[in-house]
C-alpha cells in the first residue's frame, strides 16, 4: 500500500475548494507523470464550513520534489509533507478561496497534548 499524505481540508465553499484542489493535484500529476496520485472525501458540514480530506501520495510529492530540485528545498517547511502542504496552500490561495489545509496527523495528535 502507498504512503499517503493525509490533509485536513476546512472550506467556505466546498464545490470551488475541491476543484481548485483536484485541478491542481490533476496538474500535478500530469507534471511528474503519476496516474490516481490522490483523493478528496466528501465534506462534513459544521459551523458554515465544510471538512474533507485530501489523500495524496508520497510518490507523487518526492516526483515533484525531485522536479523542482532546490526551488523544492526552498519551500516553507520542514520534512517534505509540510514542504509539500505550503506548496499546495500557495497553489490554492492563489485563486483567492477561503480555505485551511494541515496535516492529518498533526491535528490528531495535538488534540490529545501530544507534541
Amino acid at each position: 500500500m502507498e504512503e499517503r499524505i493525509n490533509i485536513n481540508v476546512s472550506a467556505i465553499d466546498y464545490d470551488n475548494t475541491s476543484k481548485a484542489i483536484i485541478s491542481t493535484l490533476s496538474n500535478l500529476e500530469q507534471m511528474v507523470h503519476g496516474e490516481n496520485e490522490f483523493i478528496v472525501t466528501d465534506s462534513e458540514f459544521a459551523f458554515g464550513w465544510h471538512f474533507y480530506v485530501v489523500c495524496v501520495n508520497k510518490t507523487m510529492v518526492r516526483r515533484l520534489s525531485d522536479q523542482l530540485g532546490p526551488d523544492f528545498d526552498r519551500i516553507k517547511g520542514n520534512g517534505l509533507e509540510k514542504k509539500f502542504l505550503t506548496w499546495l496552500t500557495e497553489k490554492v490561495t492563489q485563486k483567492n478561496l477561503k480555505v485551511k489545509l494541515a496535516i492529518k496527523e498533526e491535528m490528531e495528535s495535538s488534540k490529545f497534548g501530544i507534541f
